[in-house]
């Protein structure tokens, strides 16, 4: 179910049935002359749009305003959003905060932006979930909390899969993985990019543009086809269902 769209009561059986609440992250960025600048919240959402009609879960809104960089073009591309990285994390911060004192502990962030390992936005999310999780179990317990005698054994009853277990009550992933990009490939706005966005978001990519590019980056965007945005999609939903428990 779509968080936005529930109530009260169903909520609360979705928390106490542990069923995982997602959130899909993006940005708004230049995407060359065809693809539109809501690409990679677009891919990082219609996925789990599709996963929500499959399985028990709570969708919530796309986050869209996520550090976009300067990589791609300078500000005068019409038209990329750049915000800063510590008020980016502060804002996830507050979410996750109100998540956990809410009851939350199957929590799990899907991005789609940047491929590069460990990506400053990635990052930044992932530093917002630990510091709320430790904050949170400091609020909970006090100062000391986990050097406390009656803590002892803290660890020896949490499995490593165990929703006990502080430390899984929040996931950051990427939306595609490597053996993805090794089968069918990563770009901006090129034919990988343009393929999964045609089939997944069509209205979010005009193709006939594709004779407008110029940029390097973009040429291979004359290769793209919905049939292999298609396939890409497949793989990116059974990875999901892999990921979300």
């Amino acid at each position: 179910m779509k968080l936005i769209y529930s109530f009260p009561k169903e909520l609360e059986q979705a928390r106490n049935e542990m069923w995982p609440l997602v959130i899909p992250l993006g940005v708004v960025e230049y995407h060359a002359k065809h693809v539109s600048t809501g690409c990679d919240t677009f891919l990082a959402e219609k996925p789990l749009e599709l996963l929500e009609k499959e399985i028990n879960m709570v969708l919530a809104p796309p986050f869209w305003y996520g550090p976009a960089s300067w990589a791609v073009g300078d500000p005068q591309k019409p038209c990329s959003i750049h915000v800063d990285y510590d008020a980016f994390e502060k804002m996830f911060y507050g979410i996750f905060i109100s998540l956990l004192m809410g009851g939350w502990k199957n929590i799990y962030v899907f991005y789609f932006h940047q491929s590069e390992d460990l990506n400053p936005m990635g990052l930044s999310v992932m530093k917002a979930a630990r510091v709320a999780v430790f904050e949170f179990l400091q609020n909970k317990h006090g100062y000391g909390w986990w050097g406390d005698q009656k803590n002892a054994s803290f660890y020896e009853g949490l499995s490593e899969g165990s929703k006990e277990n502080p430390w899984n009550w929040i996931k950051v992933n990427t939306i595609s993985e490597q053996s993805i990009i090794d089968d069918f490939g990563f770009d901006h706005a090129g034919q990988w990019e343009t393929s999964l966005l045609s089939y997944i978001e069509p209205e979010a990519v005009k193709l006939e543009r594709r004779v407008d590019n110029t940029e390097w980056f973009a040429l291979s965007a004359n290769k793209a086809s919905k049939e292999i945005g298609e396939q890409m999609t497949l793989r990116v939903l059974q990875r999901l269902k892999d990921i979300i428990k």
